[in-house]
């Protein structure tokens, strides 16, 4: 397993970090399996989506703000509970598969990190899957 060190800058944002899971896996010589991807975070994400378009991206959290308004009334008092419910429906993982040393996407598709309470430091933990076939 290995660790991605992750720096948002701003509360809300969304990064593609396709590029990096990939280097590492031709880092590590991975050339046929997978990769779980997790965020040990319970206010930041980790999704699949469209990667081709910015706006796609910018679409996602803006959506997710108008289902999940930031607000005082929710009962967690730190300020932050519109982050939590966030995570929860997005989810804190992905598993990809991996062909041929490269991640296993649509011709459209990246992996996006999803930061819903920062700025912050964070981390991702990839695991690396052998084959099960």
């Amino acid at each position: 397993m290995f660790e991605l060190a992750i720096k948002t800058e701003a509360r809300v944002q969304s990064l593609d970090i396709t590029p990096r899971i990939e280097q590492k896996i031709q880092e590590i010589g991975l050339k046929e399996g997978a990769v779980l991807i997790f965020s040990p975070h319970s206010t930041a994400a980790v999704t699949i989506n469209e990667n081709a378009d910015p706006n796609v991206q910018k679409d996602l959290l803006e959506a997710l703000e108008r289902l999940v308004p930031r607000t005082p009334s929710y009962s967690h008092a730190e300020g932050n509970a519109d982050a939590h419910i966030k995570t929860s429906l997005i989810g804190p993982s992905v598993l990809v598969p991996v062909e041929a040393g490269r991640l296993k996407l649509g011709p459209w598709q990246g992996v996006l990190f999803l930061e819903f309470d920062g700025p912050r430091a964070r981390k991702l933990w990839v695991r690396p899957m052998l084959p099960w076939e």
